[in-house]
């Protein structure tokens, strides 16, 4: 397990840092109007993807319990075509009704300046594909997951990053410095990947002489489970992307892409945490499923306090200095000026939104899906409004305001009502040990570290002064949480 969280932070790592260190370069050459189609292409990526019906966390799962059997090979690859077929034909229809309301999004929804109707709709069909495609990547990623191939996983999602990243900056350089060019790259190398993950899922599994065919019944035995993480899923992104709907309608698309930028700046921590869950999941699975309750809550324990310390770093350096970076990281201080305040309280939601994600996956692990569905329900049915009555009235503030409070209502909601059923005696260590303490110690040193910062700094001091600002904040939580510091003192002993 420690190679598979190994290679899925080099792998997500590596990922975000080609979606972020040419995000400068892309509105330098497309424009900060057409850098918000990018934002709208991120929203549509998320809500349409609930659209796979729950198949993806349920092939890792089902994946992982097959793993872990004798007699798995027939039915591993049995449930894996019949997800194709399905997850296949949700794509070839979703790409088919967003081509059909690609031009009365781009006249009737959009409110653009210099960027013509005709581009826009052209870049909403080619958005619609290429969103189909990554909806059929999830089934094999999910599969790698759920097998624990997770090295060989990232190896393949590390250059298909690289080659979307860097090719794009390429494209728009050299060939042609429009959105359709842009997404046009984005798409031939999803098409490049899918081809490379499905070649890579299928070599792990043994081979059959009986060819893997399409199956009612390997459905039917997971249509319950996938059945509770659609509407999880679908729930969730709702409330997650109900602000950028309503502001990609009121906004106009310049103003939507500086929002669309403090988004990105806010949710880029929240790749910290999906490599530890991607990695403890199958772990969780397994273990519930042996019977093995004191090894699972450890593995709770473990799992939760390192995204607490990685997470809680990351968000506690973008409040305190995010200014100073994004001054570093654009060259631009009005664009820093512009989106600092929304990002800041932005990263604050993501923060909670991201410590929620092992009590979750715990709950997956158990098949229990209720909860989440009945919770993020009552949370749709009060964001919605909350959302429609400030955001026309205070902007894009109130929505930042509004994904703050709702996420803080999971950690005080969900925890309890979780840990009534599961692990009943892990609540206030979760609570005290997993999260207070180390993010309070994280808090404590940022704001004695913004009060000693000095000002005016240049650029190449600044940077440094940034680096040692986030390893003090990393050393500091990371001492502070129990099983993190053991670890990590064990490994010093090792060394020496």
């Amino acid at each position: 397990m420690k190679q598979n969280i190994v290679a899925n932070y080099l792998g997500t790592g590596w990922t975000a840092l080609m979606n972020l260190a040419f995000v400068p370069l892309y509105i330098r050459y497309l424009g900060i109007e057409a850098y918000g189609l990018i934002g709208v292409f991120a929203m549509l990526q998320g809500l349409l993807s609930l659209l796979d019906l729950g198949m993806a966390p349920t092939i890792s799962r089902e994946m992982a319990r097959l793993n872990s059997s004798a007699d798995s090979t027939s039915s591993a690859r049995t449930l894996l075509r019949s997800v194709e077929v399905v997850s296949t034909c949700i794509a070839l229809a979703m790409m088919t009704g967003l081509w059909l309301a690609s031009s009365w999004l781009a006249n009737d929804w959009f409110v653009t300046k210099n960027l013509s109707i005709d581009a826009v709709a052209h870049a909403l069909v080619i958005m619609g594909c290429l969103v189909g495609l990554r909806i059929i990547e999830n089934v094999y990623r999910s599969a790698m997951i759920g097998l624990q191939k997770q090295v060989l996983m990232n190896l393949v999602i590390g250059v298909m990053a690289t080659l979307r990243g860097l090719g794009a900056v390429v494209v728009l350089a050299l060939v042609a410095n429009s959105i359709q060019a842009f997404f046009l790259w984005q798409l031939t190398v999803s098409a490049i990947g899918i081809g490379a993950l499905a070649a890579a899922t299928y070599s792990l599994l043994p081979h059959e002489a009986v060819p893997a065919s399409f199956s009612f019944n390997a459905l039917q035995g997971v249509r319950r489970f996938a059945a509770g993480t659609m509407a999880i899923t679908c729930i969730s992104l709702l409330l997650s992307n109900m602000d950028k709907i309503l502001l990609s309608r009121l906004l106009s698309l310049e103003t939507f892409g500086y929002y669309a930028f403090a988004v990105v700046v806010a949710q880029t921590p929240l790749g910290l945490v999906n490599p530890i869950a991607q990695a403890f999941y199958p772990r969780f699975t397994q273990l519930h499923s042996n019977g093995q309750q004191p090894a699972l809550a450890n593995a709770y324990h473990s799992a939760a306090q390192l995204i607490t310390v990685l997470l809680g770093t990351a968000t506690v350096f973008i409040v305190m200095f995010g200014h100073e970076l994004l001054e570093v990281w654009t060259k631009s201080a009005v664009l820093s000026d512009r989106i600092y305040v929304i990002a800041a309280i932005l990263s604050c939601g993501s923060l909670f939104n991201g410590l929620m994600t092992i009590p979750y996956y715990l709950q997956l692990s158990y098949g229990w899906t209720g909860l989440t569905v009945r919770i993020n329900a009552v949370a749709l049915v009060v964001v919605v409004p909350a959302l429609l009555m400030l955001v026309p009235r205070y902007g894009v503030t109130a929505a930042a305001w509004v994904w703050l409070v709702l996420n803080i209502s999971y950690i005080v909601v969900v925890i309890p009502l979780m840990h009534r059923r599961l692990l009943p005696r892990e609540k206030w260590h979760w609570y005290v040990r997993d999260v207070g303490v180390p993010l309070a110690a994280a808090v404590l040193a940022g704001l004695l570290l913004r009060l000693l910062s000095p000002a005016h700094l240049g650029q190449r001091l600044e940077v440094a002064a940034l680096l040692s600002y986030a390893l003090l904040l990393l050393t500091v939580a990371a001492l502070a949480a129990p099983i993190i510091r053991a670890r990590a003192l064990k490994m010093l002993s090792w060394i020496d």
